[in-house]
Formats: C-alpha cells, structure tokens, sequence
C-alpha cells in the first residue's frame, strides 16, 4: 500500500491531495474560475501564474489536512500530460523538486488515466476490464480498460469535445464561461424536444456510420444557425428550451454510443469521468438505458468529475504499487495518446 502526494495543474485548477491506494486522506483544489470568466475562457499565461501563486500553498494545506509529513509519504505524483505546456510544467517542477529534496520516487500520470481512476475513489472493488466514457472540455473518449496502464481506444470526438460544445454554446446564448453548469440549470427548466438537432454521425469511407465516434461542431453550428434565425424574425431567444434541446441531443448520443459499444465488446460496467461526467441529464439518461440493458454505470461523486489531484493520486499509487516510476527527466507533453501511458514508467 502506497501513501502518494499528487499535482494536478494541467489547467486552471491548482490541485494537491495526499491519497492512500484508493482512500483519499486531503484534496485541495483552487480553481481559477472567477479568474478567466473576464475572457470567455481559460488563457493559457494567465492559468501558468495562477498555479505559480498557489502550488506552495496549496501542498502545505495537502500535508496538514491530512495530517503527515514527509516521512508518510512514499512517493511523489504530477500530471505530465496532456495539456497546457506552461500549467503542467508548474506542477512537473514541483513534484520533480519534492521528489529530489525528499528523495521519494516521481511518478508522472497522464491525465485521462487520472479521470479513469475517478471512479476507483467512490468504487474500491472496481477492477478491469470495464468501459470507461471520458467526457470532458478537451476530451470525449470510449476507453476499454483492460489493467493499469492498459488501455485501447474505441472511439472518440472528430471535432469539438463534448464540453468544449457546452461551452461555445453557451457562449452563443450570452451564457457566460464555463458553460456546461449554466446549460444543465436551464435545461432542466426547458423543453428538451422543442427543437431538432443533429446528432453528429461520422460518416466511414465505404458508407455507413462509425458506430463510437462523434462529432459536435456541426450540432454548435446548427444552434448557431438556430439563434440567428430566431433572432432574425425578432423573436426573443427561449433559452431554457435551447439548453434543453441542446443537452439533449448530447446526451442522446453519449448514451447510445456507450451502450452499444459495451454491448459489443461485452463488458458490463460502464465508469464515466470527466467534468461532463456532473451533467444531470447524462446522469439520469445513461443509468436508465444501462438499466435496460443490464449494464452498471458508474459515476464519481461531483468533487472528482472536474479535474482534481485525487485521482492523479490514485493512479500514481497503483502504478507505485506496481513498481512503475518516472524519470526526472521526463517533459510534459500538450498531446499524449492513452495508449502511451506506459512510455512514461521506467518498469
């Protein structure tokens, strides 16, 4: 059993949390929300500063929140990838110099492994082989994991992740930044069949559909053209009925991928992780089609869905328990495929 300290800054959250295998024993996360609101969005210099001023800090509150010291801790974990380059080399820097000051093994976590290892914080029985839907602002995956560090990717967006649609959308209806909690509360509130959307099939070569891929940019596309429309007749936009159409169509097409691709590939359990993994409607819809199928889907409580170093934590532990470590010469990386996880380990 492995007690593992964890960074997790690959974006605009500056996370630390201290994780015992699959018991959390601190999280501390400082989200710079409010910071980037001002822009519509996350700039990247401006998140590098902001995870300068905190990281210090935010390890401190780690260690006393959770009671140890660095005699406690057996080893040292960041994100390395994917993400924005200047965020992650706060983080990878910082663990890198704990790792040498403290002389306790660095161990560098790709960050969809660490969504992956979400759901591991509220299902400790959870094992491979399962399906896991990664669904996040930069990322919307099928994953078929098969052990730690094993995975295969089974589909995935062409275009716009799923909460990057959410966002740019939300950006159309002058909802403000981040846009997937302001449409989840509006939606509920709406029509969910008040307008017809696309649902984004990708087309193959010698005809028909990917079955696991998606696509979003033409269903933002589609809304844009809605609102101009409407707008155009001088009509006053129903936002509610919007959001909820929108969703919709989302949700519609998360979940039938899902649960087809389990069913193909026989596995029973689906883990979804990522900050989409909190929007209601997939929530209830996805449980209920799983329901008819037999299938178990699993969610993370909302504290892990966004990013958090809990999970970065988690993942570490098990591959410290497996003896897998980093070199300290390893670099961040903006882009980085599952499938190379295990390039990052010296095994």
């Amino acid at each position: 059993m492995s007690t593992v300290l964890a960074i997790e800054t690959s974006c605009d959250e500056t996370a630390v949390a201290i994780v015992k295998n699959r018991q959390v024993l601190s999280s501390i996360i400082n989200s710079q929300i409010p910071v980037h609101q001002q822009y519509g969005g996350v700039v990247p210099e401006v998140a590098s500063r902001q995870h300068l001023e905190t990281i210090n800090q935010a390890i401190a509150e780690a260690l006393e929140q959770a009671e140890l010291d660095w005699g406690q801790i057996d080893g040292i974990a960041a994100t390395c990838a994917p993400g924005l380059v200047g965020a992650l080399l706060v983080g990878l820097t910082a663990a890198k110099t704990l790792s040498m000051v403290h002389n306790k093994p660095f161990i560098g976590v790709h960050h969809l492994e660490g969504h992956i290892y979400a759901t591991y914080l509220s299902e400790p029985t959870l094992e491979p082989p399962f399906l896991s839907l990664l669904v996040s602002g930069g990322h919307t995956s099928l994953i078929y994991v098969k052990d730690c560090g094993v995975y295969e990717t089974l589909g995935e967006t062409r275009d716009d992740a799923a909460g990057e649609a959410f966002d740019k959308v939300a950006r159309l209806l002058h909802l403000g930044y981040p846009g997937g909690p302001v449409i989840d509360r509006l939606a509920q509130q709406g029509n969910p069949q008040a307008f017809t959307l696309p649902s984004g099939k990708v087309s193959l070569p010698n005809g028909g559909y990917h079955p696991y891929d998606a696509s979003f940019s033409g269903l933002k596309t589609a809304v844009l053209r809605l609102v101009q429309q409407l707008e155009k007749n001088g009509s006053s936009l129903p936002l509610a009925d919007l959001a909820a159409s929108f969703q919709e169509t989302v949700v519609q097409s998360l979940t039938t991928r899902a649960i087809r691709c389990a069913l193909d590939y026989g596995l029973n359990t689906i883990a979804v992780g990522g900050g989409v993994a909190a929007n209601s409607g997939l929530r209830k819809n996805l449980q209920a089609a799983a329901a008819e199928h037999h299938l178990q889907v699993l969610f993370p409580p909302l504290k892990y869905c966004t990013d958090n170093a809990a999970m970065i934590g988690c993942a570490a532990c098990d591959h410290l328990n497996r003896g897998h470590t980093s070199s300290l010469t390893l670099s961040v990386q903006s882009r980085l495929g599952l499938t190379h996880v295990m390039e990052l380990y010296r095994c």
